[in-house]
């Protein structure tokens, strides 16, 4: 499975927080599986971190950095052809960060690893959670 991981779903992966799934926790860890990233959860990681609501350490770059080392993933580029999608999308909300990666899963055919109920009731993307 082709495995695009919402950005809580990285973070809680990495922090091993007990709000992920066991199906969740079992499909990241599986070698088999291919996971891959947004470059939007990157950025909005470090906004988390800037704004205080989650603590990296030693720095949120750093904790960046390393947890891209831990969790190997293939990066999924962010395109001109998914900018549009996203505005095309029919979504229940306007977050741009939640168009972005929901628009990249699409576009890449990937299944989207999410809680967020603004995402897993979408008819447009295939839903892991």
């Amino acid at each position: 499975m082709k495995l695009l991981l919402d950005t809580h779903i990285w973070i809680w992966y990495i922090l091993g927080n007990p709000r992920l799934s066991e199906t969740l926790q079992q499909a990241i860890s599986n070698q088999i599986n291919e996971l891959w990233l947004s470059p939007i959860s990157i950025w909005e990681t470090l906004l988390l971190a800037e704004k205080g609501r989650i603590i990296l350490e030693p720095t949120a770059k750093q904790w960046v950095q390393n947890s891209l080392q831990e969790v190997r993933t293939k990066e999924a580029p962010l395109s001109n052809d998914i900018v549009i999608l996203s505005r095309q999308l029919n979504l229940r909300h306007q977050d741009p960060a939640d168009r972005f990666i929901a628009a990249t899963a699409v576009h890449h055919g990937l299944t989207l690893a999410t809680v967020d109920e603004n995402l897993t009731n979408a008819d447009c993307l295939k839903i892991l959670s």
